[in-house]
């Protein structure tokens, strides 16, 4: 069996355990136990437990999350809606209590990072998902835009008791107007005299940034069309 199946297993079997033990080293040995997993294989998939069972829950998340975008028309959208639509789908396939004891988790100094890490992955999943491919500085820009919107809208659905949720969907617009609203003040900035002298001086340094390497940039890969880049603002 692949080592793939077999995370699957034991995540799926640790699934139960989680809103009773929290994303714990209880819930990972009970999640052997229940799948059956060779204990030492089950160690070395998941070093540290829980830890690791809940990183692979929310990549999980985003892999679902992509999945369904890509058998949606946003084309009639625009493009702040396709954001709207994107993080609102990533919540859809999320089970509250599970992200509600995973933010317990990742909320401790020493799970911080990972946690910092988990939002920023959502980010960039939906950004990928959405078809963007800067690889200058705005690649880092347009992703801590988002994962500041879907990180603080997280936290906001995990209180939200509103039917269907519509509070926390009216708290995400406003958090993505905030953002359109800075976008349009820099780009005015910019384009005034002392925004084009910064361009061309203190800034300048800045066009040297670039992207990490996705695993499909490959020497004479053509790029696609960047439609965020092509029709408005830097970063929704």
């Amino acid at each position: 069996m692949q080592d793939d199946d077999v995370k699957s297993r034991i995540l799926a079997a640790a699934l139960p355990h989680v809103p009773f033990e929290g994303w714990s080293e209880a819930t990972f040995l009970a999640a052997i136990a229940d799948s059956g997993a060779d204990p030492a294989l089950a160690r070395a998939l998941f070093p540290r437990g829980g830890v690791d069972l809940a990183m692979a829950y929310h990549r999980a998340g985003d892999r679902a999350m992509e999945a369904a975008l890509a058998g949606e028309d946003l084309s009639g959208l625009r493009f702040r809606d396709r954001i709207a639509r994107a993080v609102r789908l990533r919540l859809d396939l999320a089970d509250r209590e599970l992200v509600r004891r995973g933010a317990t988790l990742f909320a401790l100094p020493q799970h911080a990072a990972e946690g910092a890490a988990a939002v920023w992955a959502s980010a960039d999943a939906i950004w990928r998902a959405l078809g963007d491919s800067s690889d200058d500085l705005n690649w880092y820009t347009k992703r801590a835009s988002l994962a500041a919107v879907y990180g603080s809208t997280v936290l906001y659905w995990l209180g939200d008791d509103s039917p269907d949720h519509q509070a926390t969907w009216d708290f995400l617009d406003r958090r993505i107007e905030g953002v359109m609203a800075f976008e349009k003040a820099k780009a005015a900035f910019l384009g005034n005299p002392l925004g084009k002298a910064l361009l061309a001086g203190p800034l300048k340094i800045m066009e040297r940034i670039r992207a990490p390497k996705q695993p499909d940039d490959l020497p004479g890969r053509q790029a696609p069309r960047d439609p965020v880049r092509d029709t408005g603002p830097r970063a929704f």
